[in-house]
């Protein structure tokens, strides 16, 4: 780990870096352009450039943008005043430091100055010392801002193309909708990806016999790891699914077991898996620690199966427990992620999504009146990824 020593380190800023941003120097009085321009070129600034009226700097600026404009108060046409006002008029100069010399000492100028739009004030007669620190001190922060603001595009750029990939992970509705209808079953799911990617993933596997498996994992953690992990434990739930999938105690252990050796310490998801039987209307299922599966029944009383079992990826060799849950005809099985509980029950038991479903469904209105409720009470995109899975066994053959 990296002492606090080090972390400042990579903190500072190169003095090459900082000799090399470009400096404007705008006074209408030749002497102080010569003497500020031989302060600067002494220090070892490299980029500096000159205007002798307030039209002439605006028009510089216009062709390009320096780090750093040195201002002089007071001038004839256009004095530093307005030049500071069309600046900060501009979105493109609007954060443009700008350092005023002024003979002014009145607090009413000074005020008015930074009222203006002016950053920082070095007073006239000029001190070398003074005007080299408050320059080097600007074009520090220009420079960290802009290695903060190309950091936060390359984030966005990495966020925005696992946002996709996880997106595509995801059966389409016609792919899901396929695989429950030949088990006699409508299912039909709502998932939202946060800004911040939250790690939530379902699928489905197809299996003989009327049956299909489903399942769906959250990863812990925000951003690209967390896009990641759900990414691998995608690809291995796409291998062990086809020699697993019918048994949902097995695929959980042989997950666990092969993401052990994937993810970091510390690093987990939660998950349930379960076999939907449309033949003998029961779903299978196996939790490792993910929020209980709810089966809606025609009494409008919800019931919950087991959401015992650590997390995957916390220990190898971790056995799960199988739960058995009855489905009858015209029921509806509930899957969801931890994200709706908080959001519904803050004592995360699942009341307040099976007074939700229970009433949709009483209603006659169904999956989507619940799903725009959830979207009240989430919003549409909230701070965490949130998944809601519905399945509902058909009422006759």
């Amino acid at each position: 780990m990296q002492g606090s020593g080090d972390r400042l380190c990579e903190c500072r800023i190169p003095d090459c870096t900082v000799l090399d941003c470009p400096i404007l120097v705008v006074d209408d009085t030749a002497f102080n352009r010569t003497l500020i321009g031989a302060f600067l070129a002494e220090a070892g600034f490299q980029q500096v450039s000159f205007a002798a009226s307030g039209f002439e700097a605006l028009a510089m600026i216009e062709a390009a943008i320096p780090d750093l404009l040195i201002l002089d108060i007071m001038m004839p046409g256009m004095d530093g005043f307005e030049v500071c006002r069309r600046l900060r008029a501009m979105p493109e100069t609007a954060d443009l430091p700008i350092l005023v010399q002024t003979a002014l000492s009145s607090g009413e100028d000074r005020n008015r100055a930074f009222a203006a739009g002016t950053t920082d004030l070095v007073s006239k007669p000029l001190e070398r010392t003074e005007l080299l620190a408050r320059v080097r001190i600007h074009l520090e922060d220009r420079v960290l801002i802009r290695r903060l603001q190309a950091y936060r595009a390359r984030v966005e750029a990495e966020l925005s193309i696992a946002r996709s990939m996880q997106e595509h992970l995801q059966p389409t509705p016609a792919q899901s909708a396929a695989v429950a209808a030949a088990a006699g079953c409508r299912l039909r799911a709502h998932s939202v990806i946060s800004p911040n990617l939250g790690g939530d993933l379902w699928g489905v596997l197809p299996l003989g016999g009327r049956r299909f498996g489903v399942y769906l994992l959250n990863v812990a953690g925000r951003g690209v790891s967390a896009a990641l992990n759900a990414f691998r434990l995608h690809a291995l739930l796409q291998e062990l699914g086809p020699a697993h999938g019918e048994d949902a105690v097995v695929l959980m252990t042989a997950l666990n077991d092969r993401a052990a050796g994937l993810l970091a310490p510390g690093e987990k998801a939660t998950m349930t898996y379960g076999v939907v039987d449309g033949e003998a209307g029961r779903f299978t299922h196996a939790s490792a620690d993910g929020a209980p599966p709810m089966i809606l029944n025609g009494d409008g009383k919800p019931a919950f199966g087991a959401a015992a079992g650590l997390p995957i990826g916390i220990a190898p060799g971790t056995r799960y427990r199988s739960d058995v849950m009855e489905l009858p005809r015209g029921s509806v099985l509930a899957l969801y992620s931890v994200a709706v509980l908080e959001a519904l029950d803050a004592g995360g038991t699942g009341i307040g999504l099976g007074w939700m479903i229970a009433r949709a469904v009483a209603e006659g209105e169904g999956f989507d009146t619940v799903v725009h409720s959830l979207g009240s009470a989430l919003g549409q995109v909230g701070g965490d990824d949130h998944t809601l899975l519905w399945i509902e066994r058909e009422a006759a053959e």
